[in-house]
């Protein structure tokens, strides 16, 4: 399926899927420290809550937009439900059960997992070639899964080295709500501006996460953490709810979701980076190659067609 954006358009919106999926990644693997200071439910909602307080002039509507039909209401909140509320609690819990390499490696599946949903729910057509990258990704999971696991530098925790099969259920599961948060947005991409979608869907996941975040708020104890992780908090709060969904939602306004789920590649593969270089996490041979498969599947469904 071709997009109508010329080149230099499609260039941008390459790279605005590209740098969001990275940032996923990034805060996927730094949110390790977080989830050791914070329950993960009252994490979720101290960043809906961060979030909220950044980009509460989103929210107003502009004067060139429709209003919205119950329909689109459905979308934003479902889009929230699946991609905010429940990938962040799946992605949190699963991080803490494992190592950010693991679930890079579980990860690398959405790119699949995204084409089967654009064919099913937005009748896209999956060219030979997007198949082959999607191949691709999928090829590297099969090569991860049948290498040896890592050891990594935080299995201290005796959660991770009891229940690592939980925490890889849980990643899945987030990918799973990550691949309907593609698809979803492709449908909202139509309808509302990347800022509106990433103000609305943002406020969502605060209210489903309010009761649970003021449970555990009042049974915490705020002064026992760091400046670090405060500062860090803010960060992951901004890149997760404002900067990754205004460059996923503006990316995706003119590449098709199969295409567009190829890039989610980007965020298997950051985090193992991250793992490496910033967690001291280990990086064998087979997920370096796998890794590379990922890389040569997005540039395989980005290289320009040749025209008749």
């Amino acid at each position: 399926m071709n997009t109508a954006l010329p080149a230099p358009g499609r260039l941008v919106a390459y790279g605005c899927l590209a740098l969001s999926m990275s940032l996923v990644g990034s805060y996927v693997a730094l949110s390790k420290p977080l989830v050791a200071a914070f329950p993960v439910l009252l994490l979720a909602w101290l960043r809906f809550g961060i979030a909220a307080l950044a980009m509460p002039h989103w929210l107003r509507r502009p004067p060139d937009e429709p209003l919205m039909t119950s329909r689109t209401r459905g979308l934003v909140f479902l889009e929230s439900f699946l991609g905010n509320f429940l990938f962040s609690i799946c992605m949190l819990f699963g991080v803490s059960l494992t190592s950010a390499v693991s679930a890079g490696v579980i990860m690398a599946s959405i790119p699949a997992v995204v084409a089967i949903g654009s064919w099913m729910f937005l009748r896209e057509q999956i060219t030979p070639r997007v198949g082959l990258a999607i191949a691709c990704a999928a090829f590297g999971i099969g090569l991860l899964a049948l290498a040896p696991g890592q050891a990594t530098a935080h299995t201290s925790n005796a959660t991770s080295t009891q229940m690592p099969w939980l925490g890889n259920l849980l990643v899945f599961c987030a990918v799973v709500c990550e691949a309907s948060y593609a698809v979803i947005g492709k449908s909202l991409t139509g309808r509302l501006g990347p800022k509106r979608i990433s103000s609305l869907i943002n406020l969502w996941g605060f209210v489903l996460s309010t009761p649970f975040g003021i449970w555990f708020a009042l049974h915490f104890d705020f002064g026992a953490v760091s400046f670090g992780v405060w500062s860090l908090l803010v960060v992951y709060a901004l890149a997760a709810s404002i900067w990754t969904v205004w460059l996923w939602m503006t990316g995706l306004k003119g590449v098709p979701a199969s295409q567009a789920g190829v890039f989610t590649v980007m965020l298997p593969v950051s985090a193992a980076v991250v793992g490496v270089l910033v967690l001291g996490e280990s990086l064998s041979t087979p997920q370096v190659l796998a890794f590379a498969l990922a890389l040569l599947g997005v540039v395989l469904a980005t290289w320009p067609s040749r025209r008749a």
